[in-house]
């Protein structure tokens, strides 16, 4: 059963926060929706926002001033927790960039993660179901945007399930996550050894594999004053990656831009343009 934790009035639409008991979790969830006026009147694009370590479901909603532009665009939000809560795991919670907090968007195949940790199921089946029974949500125009850890998951899940995703962007992704401490620490503990297992949830090794997924385009910004930026986020792999796949990317430098909210305030208008274009092509 959905409960509404509170719903507030917010440029002509609404901004809710709710949770729900999870089966693919085996737990509560809670996740963030905002209508735009729009949806008063039927259904509209949906985008979901997936965030990066340490963030909560309340954390785009609140920081990056992104309802005034879906307001505009007539396009609802999505924004899921970043990973199951209060799972009872040992570790779970000793360490900020991983465990609570830091489900990577991926499902952990090994114990005692596998339990719970299962975010990519979650995301790409319960969450998106729910949302299109429960909210004037249009299934044809579905997008995925993510910022670092949140980013390697939209570029992700939009590479492994094209067909639910119309549309992807990313703030400062973790672009080769089998590349960085970051993501070998989650894939070590979640995937365990066998490093060709990662390769399924490394956005740049995925696209190595594919030819033009979207051929509309992806858009990605990233700050050259991130402090992530050489050893963690290695965009320049990504963009290798589409060169050889034909995939047209947008990859724009920004300068002295750090890795956080105010960096994707700024450019979060653009990114909810480009995905209204995309969506209702």
């Amino acid at each position: 059963m959905l409960e509404c934790i509170s719903e507030h009035a917010c440029f002509g639409g609404v901004q809710g926060f709710y949770r729900h008991p999870s089966s693919a979790i085996g737990l509560p969830m809670r996740f963030s929706v905002y209508q735009p006026p729009q949806a008063k009147e039927g259904p509209v694009p949906v985008l979901f926002y997936l965030a990066g370590l340490t963030c909560t479901e309340e954390t785009f909603m609140i920081k990056a001033g992104a309802q005034r532009f879906a307001a505009q665009h007539g396009i609802m939000l999505v924004a899921p927790d970043t990973s199951p809560r209060d799972t009872g795991i040992a570790g779970a919670a000793d360490s900020w960039d991983f465990g609570h907090g830091a489900g990577f968007y991926l499902d952990a195949t090994q114990a005692p993660w596998s339990a719970h940790f299962r975010m990519e199921s979650y995301l790409v089946q319960e969450l998106r179901d729910l949302i299109l029974r429960d909210f004037p949500a249009s299934p044809e125009r579905i997008g995925i945007c993510g910022h670092s850890m949140g980013g390697h998951g939209a570029l992700v899940l939009a590479l492994r399930h094209p067909g639910r995703f119309q549309s992807v962007s990313a703030f400062a992704p973790i672009a080769a996550p089998s590349r960085c401490p970051w993501g070998q620490k989650a894939f070590g503990h979640y995937l365990g050894p066998d490093v060709a297992s990662w390769q399924q949830h490394d956005a740049s090794a995925l696209m190595m594999t594919r030819t033009t997924p979207y051929p509309q385009g992806i858009l990605i910004d990233q700050g050259l004053g991130d402090q992530f930026l050489a050893e963690q986020l290695l965009p320049q792999t990504f963009e290798a990656a589409c060169a050889a796949a034909q995939q047209p990317l947008t990859l724009r430098h920004h300068p002295g831009y750090d890795h956080g909210y105010y960096f994707i305030s700024t450019f979060i208008e653009d990114h909810l343009a480009f995905h209204s274009r995309n969506l209702r092509a």
